[in-house]
């Protein structure tokens, strides 16, 4: 049998999308090339993400069918990085933003010239139904003419000539996107928001051009020979202007990636042969040693080998307080040193380093869809057509409706039903809300895999946490200590640590590092002997030394006190008994808070653990979880999530260990703690860069507040546009005398999807864990 070559994914720009349409073709067109799996075109980023075979497809092959569209996409940069091509991404945005603005500010000029030139033109039309040309003939006609009475001289004919060229300078140097693009989606079936710009304001010009150079054909059929030239110029400047707001907006919903990547140093101080130098960041090279001062950021991520400090790591995991570094402690690119000088091994560089992972995948999770898209793409896909058939019906019936002016009007109605029904707002509903979010979360040390976990999380129901690492820190500490009569409490600690100093058990650690901890000179163990699952014995100072459970004293023939039997290691100096510690496992500080955070709103909290129940039980209680789960090995954890999930829940699983990615994978949602290993981050939908708990609720409100809003833009831009083309197509006329003029549509139509990017970025001050 042939080999089938595995998938590959590529993520390449993409420019000239304007709305929700241009988006829905190029994925289908992407998605009809041979070899391709899927593809997903984001609208905010200008950019595709698509999985094919490479044996059936190349990247250039799939550029090329996008090129052939009339869109304009490139080769993705083979040794850009992510900070350079976030960097590049931000300069074409902010190029496409003055593009616009000067194009839009072009039409403002040349529209207010145009409407003023046509004052004299409108002369006699005060009856019209448009309340916009009502007011224009009403208030402002009288206030031109008293400043410029000359131009009232002025041959209508001539003034009709000067309007059609100004509007051809305008189409031509302000409008020629909409049609160029209007004209590639023609060529290839399909129609997006530039079809309906370009046939509204190319029929207003068509027909206003017409009546320019052929007056007596009009007059001779009885038809009022009115132009649109301005009513040309200032759709283009409104939808320009619409589009430059809507691209400064989409700038402002990726402010957290542009802030993540400014947090890499251009430059960084490091040894070479002994000397100090500063180097630009690319020279930068594993296992330099950097130094770093007061103030400095940290070049690259590495293991500090001199001195101590403190780190402000708050952009990368929202922790507001200062993390202490000191010798074999690690240190993350792109955080700020405080107060102390420090040399460090730089250990992971490029894409390897942490800062560039969450570039990574906040780019990724910003450019995956939330599966509510859909909805929005279904119906973007069949609204042009149904748009331009609701064009022609409005023209026809007005142009039988009313004789006299049938083609006058029946073009206004066509050309504002065309123009306010643009599905832009629907196109940025979702993907704006996504990226907000997204970026957001990552401020609060949240990393999301998609815009589709984003969802999921708003259903959220039951919540599992694994005990260890997750619940718990992760290590044992020495949490109480008291000493036999007779005994120093600093003496038998030092002789206890110095016993334990060569012993490789959890409970060992804790007690060596209790002694440090006091400033304790810990001495050097002879004789050391071991009793796997009991205890150890070791000659110290020339004192037998014996620490253990109670059965291993026992069997030496020393018994521990009835009161000290809570404790679960014992101390017997020359056969006396000489003291109890208490070693646990402590809960961490913030996990009693984030649990009652969840039980508070309405959520199931569950603990599973590997442990006997009796420790289980303990932890759980301290932290305020009301269910546990004990003496489960990996597959029980798995099986332990299945049951839930048949009762109906929808589960998120946490967890920081190995044998916690499997029960990850098969919750609802996983996540993961940033410091547990690659498999669990690998298996996880939500990476929590913080040891805190207190995120999950953090990130399960933040699913809900984003939810809402995303509902709220769809239902807007539904709305908007259920309501709104009726009104363009005269169905107020017949009951108030009013009609919408292609002007007012046009500035609707830009409002709108402002107001849905605008709705979007409320997101960024949202509050989060307040109660």
């Amino acid at each position: 049998m042939p080999t089938v070559m595995p998938a590959e994914r590529v993520t390449f720009p993409i420019g000239g999308m304007t709305c929700a349409a241009c988006q829905s073709f190029l994925e289908k067109t992407l998605e009809e090339q041979p070899g391709v799996e899927s593809a997903t075109v984001n609208l905010l980023l200008n950019n595709a993400t698509v999985e094919f075979h490479p044996d059936a497809t190349s990247t250039a092959a799939l550029v090329e069918a996008v090129n052939a569209t009339g869109y304009e996409a490139s080769l993705p940069a083979a040794d850009a990085s992510l900070f350079e091509a976030q960097q590049e991404s931000d300069q074409e945005a902010a190029s496409e933003y003055l593009s616009l603005r000067w194009k839009a500010g072009l039409a403002f000029a040349a529209g207010a010239v145009a409407m003023l030139a046509s004052m004299p033109l409108m002369r006699g039309s005060h009856e019209t139904a448009d309340p916009f040309l009502r007011w224009q003939m009403r208030v402002l006609d009288p206030v031109v003419e008293a400043a410029v009475p000359w131009l009232y001289r002025i041959p209508p004919q001539t003034l009709s000539y000067g309007l059609l060229a100004l509007t051809a300078a305008v189409v031509l140097l302000s409008g020629r996107r909409f049609y160029v693009k209007a004209w590639a989606a023609l060529r290839h079936r399909t129609a997006d928001m530039n079809t309906l710009i370009a046939l509204g304001t190319g029929s207003a010009f068509a027909f206003s051009a017409a009546v320019t150079l052929a007056p007596g054909f009009f007059h001779s059929r009885r038809i009022a020979p009115d132009v649109y030239y301005e009513a040309v110029i200032w759709i283009l400047a409104m939808i320009l202007t619409g589009n430059a707001l809507e691209a400064r907006a989409k700038q402002r919903t990726a402010d957290a990636l542009r802030e993540l990547v400014r947090l890499q140093p251009q430059t960084a101080r490091v040894e070479r042969e002994g000397v100090e130098v500063e180097i630009p960041i690319a020279e930068l090279r594993l296992q330099d040693v950097v130094v770093i001062r007061p103030g400095d950021r940290f070049p690259a991520d590495g293991l500090v080998l001199s001195g101590s400090t403190s780190a402000d790591e708050s952009m990368l995991t929202g922790e507001s307080l200062p993390v202490g570094k000191s010798v074999r402690d690690r240190v993350i690119g792109g955080t700020i040193n405080q107060n102390g000088a420090v040399r460090y091994r730089v250990t992971a560089l490029g894409r390897e380093s942490v800062l560039a992972g969450i570039v990574r995948l906040l780019r990724e999770a910003q450019g995956t869809r939330a599966p509510i898209q859909n909805l929005a793409d279904r119906i973007s896909a069949v609204f042009v057509p149904v748009v331009v058939s609701i064009a022609l019906a409005a023209a026809i019936v007005w142009f039988f409706a009313v004789p006299e002016n049938g083609v006058a009007r029946a073009m206004a109605a066509a050309v504002s039903v065309l123009i306010i029904a643009c599905p832009c707002a629907m196109g940025l509903a979702v993907p704006t809300a996504i990226m907000v979010a997204t970026g957001r979360a990552a401020q609060s040390g949240l990393l999301f895999k998609g815009g589709d976990a984003l969802q999921r999380l708003e259903r959220v129901d039951t919540v599992v946490f694994d005990k260890t690492g997750t619940v718990t820190e992760g290590k044992p500490a020495v949490t109480s200590f008291a000493v036999a009569p007779g005994f120093d409490t600093d003496e038998v600690l030092r002789l206890a640590a110095s016993v334990e100093l060569a012993s490789e058990h959890p409970l060992a650690a804790a007690v060596v590092e209790s002694a440090r901890a006091k400033g304790l000179t810990l001495s050097t163990a002879d004789a050391f002997a071991a009793t796997p699952g009991k205890g150890v014995e070791a000659m110290v100072a020339g004192r037998r030394v014996s620490a253990g459970n109670a059965v291993f004293l026992r069997e030496g023939g020393v018994e521990v006190p009835a009161e000290h039997h809570a404790s679960n290691l014992f101390v017997a100096i020359e056969g006396r008994y000489a003291g109890a510690l208490t070693v646990t496992d402590a809960i961490k500080a913030t996990s009693k808070s984030a649990v009652a955070r969840l039980l508070q709103d309405g959520i199931r909290v569950v603990m599973l653990s590997g442990d006997h129940e009796r420790t289980a039980r303990r932890v759980a209680s301290e932290a305020g979880i009301p269910e546990t789960i004990a003496g489960v090995l990996p597959e029980g954890k798995v099986e332990a999530i299945r049951d839930l999930q048949t009762q109906g829940r929808v589960v998120l699983m946490a967890g920081d260990g190995v044998n916690d990615a499997p029960a990850l994978a098969q919750a609802d949602l996983g996540a993961a703690m940033a410091s547990g290993s690659d498999v669990t981050v690998a298996a996880a939908d939500l990476t929590l860069m913080r040891n805190d708990l207190r995120a999950v609720p953090t990130a399960i409100e933040l699913s809900r507040k984003t939810m809402r809003v995303i509902r709220q833009n769809l239902f807007w831009a539904f709305v908007y546009n259920v309501v709104s083309i009726p009104i363009a197509a005269g169905a107020l006329y017949p009951w108030f005398g009013i009609l919408l003029s292609p002007v007012l549509a046009s500035a609707a139509m830009a409002l709108s999807s402002v107001s849905v990017v605008s709705n979007s970025l409320r997101l960024r001050a949202v509050k989060l864990g307040a109660r």
